[in-house]
């Protein structure tokens, strides 16, 4: 059952000695800690058994029961449950938080939607900021600044920009040595959960047609690891390597490093 002190334990906070103050550094510690300590585990997203009978709900899922399997037991999950419980954890800690929606290129290409990808805008000492802690990456660490003079910014070897594009805003990252890319798209209007019902059903699809593929990432001290299907890319220090994963064993051992919290 959801537990704000629960949480705050499993990302290796003390409740008794006090919660984090509702500011930005206490915003950017949170976000750091949660994609640090609860990996992004596409398997973990279907543990839950959905009231629907579906292979996946994103509108109406059980919070406590998922809490119980992504946060307190540290199995990890997908966008929408960790999203959705991290929301639960900015307001409980005094944070105004709502939900925003994006569109990954990937997401757009296989479901058709635009409300897709799930966000987070956080209002806090009179500015705004991106939360994002279930998208599997590479993607940025801590928050980024919504308002002000952007400019790029940067984090762990990375940079990022917020560029205006039509209606909505692009996310751009560019690794150390890369050129620049999209990460997604979104627009800071603020959604209730029930505009995922579009997506829940093309995904759903998706899914009794192929099973999806398994995804699972982790952020390390200095970067981000991800494994997507035999695809293992690592961002250290803002350098990316990737390569493919032929060996089952290695497979294995990657994906249980990235779940247990020991990759690196």
């Amino acid at each position: 059952m959801y537990d704000c002190d629960t949480y705050l334990r499993r990302l290796g906070y003390d409740p008794v000695a006090g919660r984090p103050a509702a500011d930005p550094a206490a915003l950017v510690d949170l976000h750091k800690r949660h994609m640090r300590t609860i990996p992004f585990n596409s398997a973990g997203s279907l543990a839950v058994p959905p009231r629907s009978g579906r292979l996946v709900d994103l509108v109406d899922f059980d919070e406590d029961a998922t809490f119980d399997s992504v946060v307190a037991n540290g199995r990890g999950g997908g966008c929408v449950q960790m999203t959705r419980l991290f929301l639960r954890l900015l307001r409980d800690l005094g944070f105004e938080a709502d939900l925003i929606a994006g569109t990954t290129a990937e997401g757009r290409r296989s479901y058709g939607v635009e409300v897709e990808h799930m966000l987070i805008v956080v209002r806090v000492d009179g500015g705004s900021w991106l939360a994002d802690i279930g998208y599997a990456g590479p993607s940025f660490i801590e928050p980024l600044r919504l308002d002000g003079d952007l400019g790029e910014q940067r984090q762990y070897g990375c940079r990022y920009r917020l560029v205006p594009d039509g209606g909505g805003i692009s996310l751009r990252r560019r690794a150390r040595l890369g050129h620049w890319s999209t990460v997604y798209d979104f627009t800071a209007k603020v959604r209730d959960r029930t505009e995922w019902a579009e997506a829940e059903e093309a995904i759903n699809a998706a899914l009794a047609a192929d099973g999806g593929g398994e995804l699972y990432s982790r952020v390390v001290s200095d970067g981000q690891v991800v494994l997507k299907g035999r695809r293992y890319l690592t961002v250290r220090a803002g350098i990316e390597k990737i390569r493919t994963v032929i060996d089952d064993g290695e497979w294995h051992a990657h994906r249980s490093a990235i779940l247990a919290g020991d990759a690196g």
